[in-house]
This record gives C-alpha cells, structure tokens and sequence, in this order.
C-alpha cells in the first residue's frame, strides 16, 4: 500500500465554494456536512495514529475571483502544509449567465493560477486541485443542462493546465462522476447538477484520500 502522504502533525486547508462550504459556518461548523467531513472521518479511520489539523475555508457562492480577494486570512496565515481546491462551476454559471461578478475562462486562469502560486512561494505546501463537476448525462444541446455540460470543458482544461505548471496533484472529479451516472441514476450522487448528496461526497472524499495515497 502506497504511504498516505499528509503526515503526522500537518495542517489541511479545503478550499471552495458551497460544496466544500457543506454547512461548516452554521450548525455544522467546523467541518460541515461534505467531503472534507468524510476525508477526515475516513483518514481517522485509517490512520488513527496521524494527528492532522483539517480545516474547512469553503465559502457558499465564491468564485475563484472571491478565492482570491480572501487567500491571506482564509489560506496564507494558517501556513498550511496541504490545500485542495474545488472552484469553478460558479464562474461558469456567471459566464453563461452574464451574473456579476463574471469570471470568463480568461479570468479563472489568471486566478487560479495567482492563489496556486502564492500558496507555493508563501507557504511551501502541497497543492490538490479538484475539477469542478456537474452531474448531467444530457448532451442534447436543448436544454439549459446541456449548455452548462459543453461550456465545462474550458474550465476544467484551466485546472489540468494549473496542474501540469504548478506540479499539483490533480483529481478528475468530473470524469469520476461521468463513469458514475454511467452505472446508476445522477440522484444517487446529487438531487440536483451542482450540489451532491451524502453518495457524491464520499465519491469526492474517497477520490482525494486515494490521491494522497490512503
């Protein structure tokens, strides 16, 4: 079995929008009810040895734009040993949509690329980057569905290209779940294209542990 690569003693930032955010700044605080609950339950699972502080920054509604603006309180300061992020399909909504703020392709690149760089120069940690996601099989080009489908490519290319410059982890949480509604139903992973249910986040959460070698 290949050495889970967070170490005894480190620090784990999760990085996002709502569906990192999972209710952590309400009653589910600090964590909330996602992915970064499930990686945490599954590492202690694993490794009950490893004292590691996780910590949840998602905000509901961010785009990499909003990421950006907040990276000194919510990343740089904890001085983090590990960040993964999961951002985009907000930025993409606000393109099709014409919603401020928009962040066109352009823009995300120019983001992502400058919180990934700050990340590495001003702390020195390990990077994961996470595809954004939506969980539609409906390539019909009639429905709103479908528009959103076509568009993600050019977002996701962004974060593989972020990936491959910064030398990050990469985790194709889109293609995961596309392998997913392939065998069962989308509902099983999400009520809806965007937010998963309990299944879709242990998908997240069982995808990000297997990256770092758990």
């Amino acid at each position: 079995m290949a050495e889970f690569l967070v170490q005894d003693g480190q620090r784990y930032i999760f990085q996002g929008d709502s569906i990192t955010d999972a209710g952590r700044r309400a009653a589910a605080a600090p964590l909330g009810t996602g992915y970064p609950k499930f990686v945490v339950d599954l590492v202690t699972a694993k490794y009950p040895e490893r004292r590691i502080e996780w910590i949840n920054r998602g905000i509901s509604g961010n785009r990499v734009t909003q990421l950006a603006e907040r990276w000194t309180d919510d990343v740089i300061r904890h001085e983090p040993d590990w960040v993964s992020i999961l951002i985009g399909i907000n930025d993409l909504h606000s393109m099709l949509r014409q919603m401020e703020p928009i962040v066109p392709v352009e823009l995300y690149r120019e983001k992502y690329g400058e919180i990934i760089s700050r990340t590495i120069m001003e702390t020195g940690a390990q990077v994961v980057l996470i595809d954004p996601f939506y969980m539609t099989v409906d390539s019909s080009g009639h429905d709103w569905r479908s528009v959103v489908l076509e568009a993600l490519p050019e977002y996701i290319a962004v974060v593989r290209e972020m990936a491959q410059q910064h030398g990050c982890r990469h985790i194709p949480m889109h293609d995961i779940f596309q392998e997913q509604l392939a065998l069962r139903e989308s509902e099983v992973f999400c009520p809806e294209p965007v937010h998963p249910g309990p299944t879709g986040h242990v998908c997240i959460a069982n995808a990000i542990v297997e990256t770092l070698g758990g």
